[in-house]
């Protein structure tokens, strides 16, 4: 059955592509500007790119995170959503917020737009992921906390479930994490050690749930398996996510002039990381494998499927490759943590908003799935997509390889920038890449517009 205010959904998805989108074109932008170094410069210099390039991945996702919460939440507890109006309304203002911020990175030099939002009455901007002016910040809470306002009110009044529950909970934390944002303080240890609550445990600990909840709906959605069997298969992964993800906090703890204990602490918890995304990969094939039908929405499934294949190599495997203590010693900031956050934000977070997507907005659009003319130009989308993503990640692993034995291992270690020329070849193989990215993405774009037959009507 299909709830009316499910259609709020909607707004959110489009902006999360659209974001995306300029997203992808200001990563092709630095890929460019690794090889060419005075590419659109002074115009757009590479720190302000670099901002703009991760600040629209972390919007777009939150566009993302809501829209599925909105389309989702109302299904899950047979309810409508407590203020469909809300729900426009905080759209509009973060939307407003988020491109005015981007707008402020690409057209004032960064300081004049720290001295002009406030920064000098609290200081909170200049940090990595965390750039943001101080009043976006704000407008972010506000925004977050209507939000949560209104998924609460809709969770209290109808069906509890298990997947409404851990989506929440996983939001909850999101906001609750972010507020360490505001809280800068002048030792830099202390500030380094707080920063990674916000970026490490967002996204290897509460977005685990957030994207944990949206598999699993969709898988029940798809496979027709029974809520039980997926329940019992939730609550086991999000143990193991949160057991390791907040204790594995420790491995951005290594060099920052903590405790020792760390290394340890980082090391151990962090090699069982790969357990509870491992075990997302085995849930999703082993509910498809049990289906109980055959849904006409094939491409989803599909999206569903590389989830966790694509989230257990990039979070899992490429971020154990270099997560004990012995040999981050040797990697840590080099290209191959470019590698493992490359894969791992792909394959977890990109590909579980698009998953959700991809299954909810046939239906918003009035039917059970797109025509199978749009499907296949969607599948082709994903596996140039997914493809793309595997050579930039085995391009900049290489890289890093020989960035790491070049300029930290070598009996004759080279400067920072003469080993950055060895790299050339692998820098403009991974721009290639991008660009087979780029093409994937336009492909996913014109999926939506492609006409034909759909299949079968949602009434409701």
């Amino acid at each position: 059955m299909q709830y009316k205010s499910q259609a709020v959904a909607m707004p959110y998805f489009i902006a999360a592509i659209g974001l995306f989108v300029g997203q992808i074109i200001f990563g092709l932008i630095l890929g460019l500007q690794y090889v060419v170094g005075d590419f659109l410069f002074p115009e757009i210099p590479f720190n302000v790119a670099r901002m703009v390039h991760t600040n629209l991945l972390i919007v777009w996702l939150l566009f993302g995170f809501m829209g599925a919460a909105y389309y989702l939440i109302p299904e899950e507890t047979e309810t409508e959503l407590f203020s469909p109006k809300l729900a426009l309304a905080m759209f509009w203002i973060f939307l407003v917020a988020g491109a005015l911020t981007i707008v402020g990175y690409l057209l004032v030099p960064y300081s004049t737009l720290a001295s002009m939002t406030g920064n000098d009455i609290l200081a909170t901007m200049g940090r990595e992921f965390l750039e943001q002016p101080l009043l976006t910040k704000i407008g972010i809470v506000i925004v977050a906390l209507a939000f949560l306002f209104n998924i609460t009110m809709t969770v209290l009044k109808g069906r509890k479930t298990v997947i409404s529950i851990v989506l929440l909970l996983g939001l909850w934390g999101l906001a609750i994490f972010f507020l360490f944002s505001f809280y800068n303080p002048v030792n830099l240890v202390r500030d380094k050690f707080y920063w990674w609550w916000v970026v490490h445990l967002w996204v290897e600990g509460v977005w685990e749930l957030i994207m944990a909840a949206m598999l699993a709906f969709v898988l029940i959605k798809v496979t027709g398996v029974d809520r039980e069997v997926i329940e019992k298969w939730l609550y086991v992964i999000i143990t193991l996510a949160l057991v390791t993800g907040i204790i594995g906090t420790g491995h951005h703890y290594f060099w920052i002039g903590t405790p020792e204990y760390w290394q340890w602490w980082g090391s151990i918890f962090s090699a069982l990381e790969p357990i509870p995304f491992f075990a997302m990969t085995v849930f999703a094939f082993n509910m498809v494998n049990r289906r109980r039908r055959e849904h006409p929405n094939k491409a989803a499934v599909l999206w569903a499927l590389g989830t966790g294949v694509m989230a257990f190599l990039g979070a899992g495997v490429w971020g154990f490759l270099h997560t004990l203590a012995p040999v981050n010693y040797f990697t840590h900031g080099s290209q191959i943590t470019a590698a493992h956050g490359h894969m791992a934000f792909y394959g977890a977070y990109v590909m579980v908003v698009i998953t959700m997507i991809s299954y909810a907005m046939p239906i918003l659009r009035g039917r059970a799935a797109n025509s199978t003319k749009a499907q296949v130009l969607e599948m082709w989308a994903f596996w140039l997509m997914t493809i793309a993503m595997v050579f930039i990640t085995l391009f900049l692993t290489a890289a890093g390889i020989l960035q790491v034995w070049l300029q930290r291992v070598s009996d004759t270690p080279m400067s920072f920038m003469a080993t950055q020329d060895q790299l050339m070849l692998f820098y403009w193989m991974r721009e290639w890449a991008g660009v087979m990215f780029f093409i994937g993405l336009l492909a996913y774009l014109a999926s939506f517009f492609v006409k034909g037959d759909a299949k079968g009507v949602v009434h409701g």
